[in-house]
This record gives C-alpha cells, sequence and structure tokens, in this order.
C-alpha cells in the first residue's frame, strides 16, 4: 500500500492513499463469500449462488462494502507507519475504486509539537482561608436582608440572639462559629482553585501551543448545546436562545481555546513524566496534582 503525507500547516496532514489490486480483489471475494452465505437468489439454493449472479445483482453493495471495509484498515495502518496522532476522526475524501485499485486521501489534524520545560517547581502562594471580621460582618447582613425581606410586617431586625434563634441555633455565638466553618470550606475551596489556575497561568505562559481546530469546535459545541438545554428548560423563546448563543459564542471560544491547550500541554507532561493513566482516571487531575508535589510553595 502506498501512502504519501503533505503537510499543510503545523497540525495539519493530508494523506493520501493507494490500496493495490491484490488487496482489493482479496476484500470483494471476502465481501461475495459473506453475500452468497446469506443472499437469496430464485432458482438457487441458499449458499450455492454463483459468484457471478452474485455480482450481476449485488456488484453496487460488494463495492461499497468493499469501500467501508478497506478504508479504515488502510487510514489506521497508514497514520501508525507515518507515526502520526491524530486528535480527531479524519475527513476522507476523493474516493475512488478503479480498475482494481482503491485510492482516497484523508485530512486530518495531529497532536501539536510541544516544547515544555521548567514545569517543575513551579511558584504558588496560597491565600489564608481564615475568616475576617468584614467577611463575617457582610455574611451576617445578607442574612439580615433576607430575613427582613421574608417578614410580612416590615420591621428593624437585630443580629442577636433572637436573631441565631430564628435561623436554628441557641446563640449568636453558635452561629457566628457554624458560619466561619461554612465560610472557611468556601475560602479553602476557591484558594485551591487560586493555586491550580497559578500553575496553569504559569505553564501557558512559557508554552506556545495551537489548538486543533477539531477539538476546538467539537467541545464549543457541547458547550454551546449545555447553555441551549438550559435556557430551554427555563422556557426561553427559541430566538432568545439563539440571541444568547451568538452573544455567548467569542468568549465560550476563548473558553474552550484555553482548555484544549491546558489539556494538550498536561497531556504532554503525562508522556514525559511516564505517567500510566488507568480507565476511568482523570488525566488533568492527575497531572495537577504532581505539578502541585513539585510546585515552589510560598
Amino acid at each position: 500500500m502506498k501512502v504519501e503525507v503533505k503537510k499543510v500547516d503545523p497540525i495539519v496532514r493530508e494523506l493520501k492513499f493507494e490500496v493495490p489490486p491484490d488487496r482489493v480483489t482479496k476484500t470483494f471475494n471476502d465481501v461475495y463469500e459473506q453475500l452468497g452465505k446469506r443472499a437469496k437468489v430464485k432458482g438457487f439454493r441458499d449458499g450455492k449462488v454463483p459468484r457471478n449472479v452474485l455480482e450481476a445483482q449485488h456488484g453496487k453493495v460488494a463495492k461499497e462494502e468493499v469501500i467501508r471495509t478497506l478504508i479504515p484498515q488502510a487510514y489506521e495502518e497508514g497514520i501508525a507507519k507515518e507515526s502520526l496522532s491524530p486528535v480527531d476522526l479524519p475527513q476522507i475524501n476523493d474516493v475512488v475504486l478503479k480498475d482494481g485499485v482503491l485510492t482516497f486521501s484523508a485530512r486530518l489534524e495531529i497532536k501539536p509539537d510541544i516544547k515544555i520545560k521548567d514545569y517543575r517547581g513551579i511558584k504558588v502562594t496560597r491565600k489564608s482561608s481564615q475568616v475576617t471580621d468584614e467577611e463575617m460582618n457582610k455574611t451576617l447582613e445578607t442574612f439580615k436582608k433576607v430575613q427582613e425581606e421574608h417578614q410580612k410586617e416590615k420591621q428593624e431586625i437585630k443580629i442577636d440572639d433572637e436573631f441565631a434563634k430564628g435561623l436554628g441555633f441557641p446563640t449568636l455565638e453558635e452561629f457566628k462559629k457554624s458560619l466561619a466553618r461554612q465560610l472557611e470550606i468556601e475560602k479553602d475551596r476557591q484558594n485551591r482553585w487560586d493555586v491550580e489556575n497559578q500553575i496553569v497561568e504559569a505553564i501557558l505562559s512559557k508554552t506556545k501551543v495551537i489548538p486543533p481546530s477539531s477539538l476546538v469546535n467539537k467541545q464549543l459545541s457541547h458547550r454551546l448545546n449545555e447553555i441551549q438545554t438550559r435556557l430551554k428548560s427555563q422556557g426561553l423563546p427559541e430566538a432568545e436562545i439563539k440571541k444568547k448563543e451568538e452573544e455567548l459564542r467569542p468568549q465560550l471560544k476563548d473558553a474552550v481555546e484555553k482548555d484544549v491547550k491546558v489539556y494538550l500541554i498536561f497531556d504532554k507532561i503525562a508522556e514525559l513524566e511516564g505517567m500510566k493513566v488507568q480507565e476511568g482516571e482523570n488525566l488533568p487531575m492527575k497531572v495537577m496534582e504532581f505539578l502541585l508535589k513539585h510546585a515552589q510553595w510560598a
């Protein structure tokens, strides 16, 4: 089998395939053998239909089956032979089966060649999760406003033990302790996200990556579909949903491109570090754990 590779740009390749007659003939023989087992032709017993009769009655179907069988086989062999790593399914074009030879072309995007260094020892700073008096007072004021809005008779509410009892606590001090724990948990969550974001931004700043458009478009469609489903469930008219989608598309595309870049960089780090990702494991999460372990913590 002949394979020619053309470099269209840094991540796009176009492959031209030529499958020789001997392989095409063998595949035709296999297809007609299977057709012969199930074809029913008047005047012939099941499984005893002559080849020329099968060709006359089922030639078009056989040809389509041969093409459907050979293209994926030839494609997989071709990318293995050329050591290519596609990021998505290819576009198959120019399919011709003539004079016993099958030719076709495949256009595909490959993983970008990522050069990354200094990913160990990234400097990170974790903020304090301690709840300040200002944060506590601000949260208490929010609770107070909510309580006042639910009153039938409008009156000023005091933040005292009686206020706390209305929320299910014996004293204001007990309510504050519970509230502080909740606020700390939320600050912890935000601080963890902040540290991870420091890692991501540091890596992106020192690594050039061209995000494959096929991956970006697939992820963008997925996110827009999620938004569309949510807006439909809220009862928004179709016209409003379309308008919202068009408004969100540019910023969503930027976010998706960033996510794709990060995933490809993390995938490269996993490769460089010889990480084995088991089925069901989350590769980005595993790489992030590695990067956090090897970070410089302030």
